[in-house]
């Protein structure tokens, strides 16, 4: 027998494990690169403009005397967070944005997250980068360092504005490091419960509830002397806690990144613990078969969102409820502040001196969260269709019309228990501090943003017709989108013909002005339209791989 030598298998080059960790860190990059551009050009922008128009809209207007009853005022620290340094630009932009940009730089590293992470693995795309050299504990990594880097890019961008705006620069650096390490908090808790969760969906959820719960616990820390220690649960009480361009606190800040880094390692030490595809959390095999609502399409789409909709119906009914609680201290408040009264009416919160005026103010904010559910619903029916769990319902007898009719229907519905959740939880609220406010006139109130509302479910049909993944940043345009350009338009003193553009300008303060019945007939036609086109797309078009 003759022995045969085969020459040393050698790798080629660019082709070892750092050439495909290199491979997984720009396809990280690729997958947020768009939607990071557009929350850092938010959270600056909306910076940027507060602190540069700080002279214009509040100016010499705030004497000691009406700073130290803003500070005393419960409603207002609740609502809003403890204010610091108001009599500066910078202290000023930190407490009117500070909490709005946490949110936003929260919701949206925890979306990245789970869409990046979980929802790529689930739907089977890292089956082969997982068969080769790449752990997963290397991947998710790869992937927690993107995102992590963007938010740090984001606050160096927000620090280097603040200051080029006229703000001192360690209160401008501690503020914008303050909202990177919220957004890296949520990141990394996103990361955790990916691991935890067995699907994508449970994983999102389960961290804005988390979320959630932090910021009521913020809230009340805010609102409720006794309970001040609240403030010290990550991520958003320790923001407030800072006190930027007044007492430049760097400690509480240390409690959101150990806490982060904490949850970090754990992801990473349980991504290689668990099985590609599943989480630490397995679903029970053994029982009984759970048959209700299978019997059609629309007793289907019924079911799948029960669920979404009891977690989005108790936080908004918390929120409400609390809104209700406060209605009296509230209005009071700014009856005898009245300056204050014209500062919110400049950042889109008019009326506010009355009950009826403040829960006609906080009902057109129920539009977006209202809006987002929509969007996110829809979002949900396409990422089902691109994971494939239609296939087999678009395969048989049903027509894609009707699936999406059934989804539309649905969340429709959704829309309606929602605002009613709102009305009768700002009812009860409002009832138990004696407020003036009857259950229908809160129905009222609540049920007059129901046109808006859908209009965030046309605007998501139509972009799941066009055939793009943006479905719930489309869909949340009329009401998130239509917010801030009002809020744009009246701060720069635009035209009137661009604060028009957007749908709340056609909103009737309900129930203390009547409803304008010709805008909602508008807004309910444009929904309509966009639902027709949406749903003639959808019939079109091939369905997404």
């Amino acid at each position: 027998m003759t022995a045969t030598t085969y020459p040393a298998t050698t790798t080629r080059p660019g082709r070892g494990p750092g050439a495909a960790g290199r491979a997984a860190t720009r396809l990280a990059v690729r997958q947020v690169r768009r939607s990071a551009l557009v929350v850092v050009a938010l959270t600056v922008g909306m910076s940027t403009l507060v602190a540069a128009t700080y002279a214009s809209t509040v100016g010499d207007g705030l004497d000691a005397g009406s700073l130290a009853a803003l500070a005393r005022n419960p409603a207002v620290r609740t609502l809003f967070g403890e204010p610091a340094a108001l009599d500066t630009a910078g202290g000023f932009t930190a407490w009117r944005t500070g909490t709005v940009l946490a949110v936003l730089l929260s919701v949206w590293g925890l979306l990245a997250t789970t869409r990046i992470t979980r929802g790529e693995e689930e739907t089977g795309r890292w089956d082969l980068l997982l068969a080769g050299r790449l752990t997963p504990a290397g991947m998710l990594g790869r992937h927690l360092a993107v995102l992590v880097a963007t938010l740090a890019g984001t606050g160096i961008a927000l620090a280097a504005a603040l200051t080029a705006a006229g703000t001192p620069v360690p209160g401008a650096a501690l503020h914008a490091t303050g909202l990177a390490l919220v957004g890296a908090y949520a990141v990394a808790t996103a990361a955790l419960a990916a691991q935890v969760f067995p699907t994508r969906a449970g994983a999102t959820a389960g961290t804005l509830a988390l979320l959630g719960v932090a910021l009521l616990a913020r809230m009340v820390g805010d609102g409720v002397a006794p309970l001040g220690w609240l403030r010290w649960l990550p991520p958003y009480g320790p923001l407030a806690l800072t006190r930027p361009y007044q007492d430049d606190r760097w400690a509480p800040l240390a409690v959101v990144a150990v806490t982060t880094v904490a949850l970090a390692g754990a992801a990473l030490a349980l991504a290689g613990r668990r099985d590609v595809r599943d989480g630490l959390l397995r679903t029970t095999t053994g029982r009984p078969p759970r048959l209700r609502l299978l019997g059609s399409v629309e007793a289907f789409a019924v079911r799948r969102v029960l669920r979404p909709l009891a977690g989005w119906s108790a936080g908004i009914g918390a929120y409400f409820l609390l809104i209700g609680l406060l209605a009296d201290s509230m209005t009071a408040f700014l009856t005898e502040n009245p300056r204050f009264a014209d500062l919110a009416a400049q950042a889109g919160f008019a009326g506010l001196g009355t009950v009826r005026g403040y829960a006609a103010t906080l009902f057109a904010l129920l539009a977006i969260p209202v809006g987002a559910f929509a969007a996110v619903r829809l979002a949900a029916f396409a990422a089902a269709e691109t994971g494939g769990r239609l296939t087999l319902l678009q395969a048989g007898p049903n027509s894609r019309t009707r699936l999406l009719a059934a989804e539309a229907m649905t969340t429709a519905a959704g829309v309606a228990v929602l605002v009613t959740v709102a009305a009768v939880a700002t009812w009860l609220g409002a009832v138990t501090v004696d407020a003036d406010l009857s259950l229908r006139a809160a129905l009222a109130g609540t049920w007059n943003v129901v046109p808006l509302a859908l209009l965030s479910l046309g605007a998501a049909v139509l972009a799941l017709g066009g055939g793009t993944r943006a479905v719930a940043a489309l869909g949340m345009l009329p009401t998130a989108g239509g917010f801030l350009l009002e809020v744009l338009a009246d701060s720069l003193a635009a035209p009137s013909w661009v604060s028009r553009l957007s749908p709340y300008a056609h909103l009737s303060a309900v129930p203390e002005a009547a409803p304008d019945q010709p805008a909602a007939a508008v807004m309910l036609a444009l929904t309509g339209a966009a639902l027709a086109i949406g749903a003639w797309g959808y019939r079109r078009r091939d369905l997404r791989p």
